[in-house]
């Protein structure tokens, strides 16, 4: 296919050597198969911040870290070279995560290297060797459920002990490998400790994963993995290995009713894009 002209950059830099196909389009990037000497890669080019239906919200935003004072001045300011550091954090973010992630065992795509706003990194693949579908397109026996449910629930345990929660985790951005389920897309990845709305996502991470594989596996439905992960989280207790019962007694007091309408704010937006990324896939 014709070189995409984002991607002539790093077919003049030797970085990639053909073109295979485009493999996917969504709500913040778009997606091809290259090819990289005697590997098959795949290449995700960020859409700019106004062709996206995926908005830099303040809460995923919050305590990313700039070069200098200046350009978080400039940020804070909303001017033009300030949405250049802006989209420039929001596309690093994902990149720094892959690495971190990585390195800490966690299920990702392995990066290989970003250049001018384009992360190449694995091709992730089914038992064919053919680009690994999403869990959104993958059906379950209850067994199955439970099984990718606990591999999940490991991998979310990983990342929150690397300082990491994903923050849009869901059955659209998992991808079922031939060896078990894959996490993608995080560009919106927070800071456990330095953002104030990270146990808010990591709930919602969580209970995304419940109400998917719940589908297939009922008893999953009348979990609370996400609480008890994230107590153990700021206690100091959670681990790599440490083993969940899935049942939490939240202590009582009074209803954070602010955090409650958010909660509802949340959950609308995130119904309307789902319901727009479905209805961009059956257009294409």
């Amino acid at each position: 296919m014709r070189t995409p002209a984002r991607l002539q950059p790093l077919v003049d830099e030797g970085l990639v050597d053909t073109v295979v196909r485009q493999l996917m389009s969504g709500k913040e990037a778009m997606v091809y198969v290259v090819r990289c000497g005697d590997e098959t890669r795949c290449a995700k080019i960020y859409k700019e911040a106004s062709k996206r239906s995926f908005r830099q919200a303040v809460d995923y935003t919050e305590n990313r870290r700039v070069r200098n004072s200046r350009e978080t001045r400039a940020m804070a300011k909303g001017t033009r070279f300030g949405r250049e550091v802006t989209e420039a954090a929001w596309q690093s973010a994902e990149v720094d995560a892959l690495y971190r992630l990585a390195a800490a065992g966690v299920r990702v795509p392995v990066p290989h290297n970003f250049c001018d706003g384009v992360l190449l990194m694995e091709l992730v693949t089914d038992a064919d060797g053919d680009a690994a579908p999403r869990l959104n397109d993958v059906a379950f026996t209850p067994e199955q459920a439970r099984l990718h449910h606990a591999t999940l629930l490991k991998e979310v345990i990983r990342m929150l002990c690397a300082g990491i929660v994903h923050g849009d985790l869901s059955e659209f951005n998992v991808l079922m490998a031939a060896d078990g389920p894959v996490i993608i897309d995080l560009p919106q990845a927070v800071d456990a400790a330095g953002n104030n709305h990270a146990k808010r996502m990591l709930l919602r991470d969580v209970d995304n994963l419940r109400g998917f594989f719940g589908q297939f596996a009922t008893e999953l439905l009348g979990t609370h993995y996400g609480e008890e992960m994230w107590a153990l989280y700021a206690s100091g207790g959670l681990r790599p290995e440490s083993m969940l019962t899935g049942t939490y007694v939240s202590a009582s007091g009074a209803v954070d009713l602010g955090n409650v309408m958010r909660e509802i704010d949340d959950a609308r937006a995130e119904e309307a894009a789902r319901r727009l990324r479905l209805s961009s896939e059956t257009r294409a």
